[in-house]
């Protein structure tokens, strides 16, 4: 059997893609953790291109018996009997880890942590990282939610080069997509990382022959996103309606969006689970309050 770590011609095999007409072994690392790496890595296997190995965070204590939990790469990986590291910081052991595995590429998706200069120009043909906006416009953790709260008409992915400088990075790929008028982040994040797992297939053969034409990003043009927090949620249901159902959309799931009320006295947190943007007016349609079981809005209004 030819070590997927070595180059050589044969058959089509995992981590293969075709380079002027033959083909090329391809070891090279993913690194990713959450729920959302699962199809690119369905993806990449579908295509020939099967990780040498899977970096991802380690196992956390979780549920009410805080049992360790693995995070979704490692299973994949461990299913698809893939070596695993699991860090808990980017450190000289680590590195040194990575320089004995002769990996010649590097692919990260939402790992989480930040790459030292060393370890982004440890790869052969580079690191590269799929990032869910058209760079360098909302560089940053939550370029998604940050288009739909600015409004934005038109968002997309881009396949940067990655750099020590956060997503900074001169991008090799890129494919734009509408957003829709009603479009959540989980739902607008779910469609980009369709189109990221397939521009990432496409792109890999050109990033391993050469031909990815690195188009360097303006750094005047870029802006940056934030880090949500829970109490970024906090809305006033009479306030600006467009703006309310931004927060909506893009807030949807976590951290959600709410506001307080006044009941027998007291302050109370009122989730909204459902709401609209009709004729103009931010509609609330379902609530969840605090203590409460998930009731319409128009009832929750009556019981005040």
């Amino acid at each position: 059997m030819v070590s997927p770590l070595q180059t050589t011609d044969y058959l089509p095999a995992p981590g293969e893609a075709r380079q002027a007409g033959k083909l090329q072994t391809i070891p090279f690392v993913f690194f990713g953790t959450p729920p959302l790496v699962i199809p690119i890595l369905d993806e990449l296997k579908n295509n020939g291109f099967m990780p040498s190995l899977v970096v991802t965070a380690p196992d956390r204590p979780a549920g009410r018996g805080l049992k360790l939990v693995s995070p979704p790469a490692k299973i994949w990986a461990e299913k698809n009997k893939i070596p695993v590291l699991q860090p808990e910081k980017i450190d000289n052991e680590f590195i040194s880890k990575l320089k004995t595995k002769n990996l010649e590429l590097f692919i990260v998706v939402a790992y989480g942590k930040i790459f030292p200069q060393e370890i982004i120009d440890l790869p052969k043909f580079g690191t590269f990282n799929i990032h869910y906006s058209l760079l360098p416009k909302y560089r940053g953790a939550t370029p998604v939610e940050s288009a739909i709260l600015n409004g934005e008409k038109e968002t997309g992915v881009s396949i940067q080069k990655m750099a020590f400088e956060l997503d900074s990075g001169p991008v090799v790929s890129e494919e734009k997509t509408p957003i829709g008028e009603n479009e959540t982040a989980p739902e607008l994040r779910e469609r980009l990382n369709d189109i990221g797992k397939k521009l990432l297939v496409e792109t890999i053969p050109k990033i391993i022959s050469g031909t990815a034409k690195e188009t360097k990003q303006e750094d005047t043009q870029a802006t940056f996103t934030k880090k949500i927090k829970k109490e970024d949620g906090l809305i006033d249901p009479k306030g600006n309606a467009e703006e309310n159902f931004r927060k909506y959309r893009a807030y949807f799931g976590w951290p959600g969006v709410y506001f307080f009320a006044e009941r027998k006295g007291k302050k109370v947190r009122v989730i909204i689970k459902n709401a609209e943007l009709k004729n103009g007016a931010f509609k609330i349609n379902r609530v969840l309050p605090e203590g409460k079981k998930e009731i319409d809005y128009k009832n929750f209004l009556y019981a005040g």
